[in-house]
């Protein structure tokens, strides 16, 4: 077991029971606001960064990928249209968030291609060496423990295989830094209580993101837990990054 760094132990509601419970319960709440929330809170700027991150794997043209924390299945739609796989896996740990996700991609006519699932990034039910890529797009800072995810992770794809993380990081500019913190540490709680009378969540999004180990300390996690060709690219002014790795042949 890894041991556990101090974003780990960032949770939504400061109880005593474990993260992913806490986690599942919170996005068991806002799954049917989500998906607008998320619109409405980044001016879609999100869809941007998801499909800069999908973009990667254009040349690799993977044709099993797992989106994990699948969460409504964003990631999962989008990277079945631009990268055209024989089959995406989605996992979460939430059965409301699966369910909004299970209805999209419906509606969208791709359930051929994309099976959305109730699991766990620390215990993936799958066999070592069972996809050419994996996804996760605002999730990994939301594992019980960091570590132990990123390794499941490895242990899951391909000997030759891609990981794209996408993530938040804090911005290095100290202006932009400045109105960063005012709008995730204010406005967004704000703005989220307006939609489910919950601002919970976006305050542990907040402490989460500002407590989550970005740019190289996160390269340098995925080069301790066994990844290869690592890199990171910031977008937007540096409030949100792209992450790569590969498991070694």
């Amino acid at each position: 077991m890894a041991k556990s760094l101090p974003h780990d132990h960032i949770t939504p509601f400061g109880e005593e029971t474990a993260k992913k419970e806490q986690v599942e319960r919170m996005f068991d709440k806002l799954a049917g606001r989500y998906d607008m929330m998320n619109r409405v809170l980044s001016a879609g700027i999100d869809i941007g960064w998801r499909k800069k991150a999908i973009g990667l794997l254009k040349k690799e043209q993977p044709q099993s990928i797992l989106d994990v924390a699948c969460g409504t299945g964003d990631m999962a739609i989008m990277a079945a249209r631009m990268l055209k796989p024989k089959r995406i896996t989605g996992i979460d740990i939430s059965e409301q968030m699966l369910a909004v996700g299970k209805n999209k991609i419906e509606k969208e006519g791709l359930t051929s291609v994309i099976e959305l699932q109730k699991g766990d990034s620390e215990t993936i039910n799958f066999p070592h060496n069972s996809f050419d890529a994996i996804t996760v797009a605002f999730g990994v800072r939301n594992f019980q423990t960091l570590e132990n995810g990123i390794r499941e992770m490895l242990r899951v794809l391909k000997p030759g295989g891609r990981l794209i993380v996408l993530e938040f990081s804090k911005p290095k500019n100290a202006a932009i830094r400045k109105l960063y913190n005012l709008y995730m540490g204010k406005v967004a709680p704000q703005m989220a209580g307006l939609f489910s009378q919950d601002k919970k969540a976006y305050k542990y999004l907040n402490e989460s993101a500002k407590a989550f180990p970005d740019r190289q300390l996160f390269v340098d996690i995925l080069n301790k837990t066994g990844y290869s060709d690592t890199s990171y690219k910031t977008l937007s002014l540096g409030i949100c990054c792209i992450y790569s790795g590969r498991k070694p042949l």
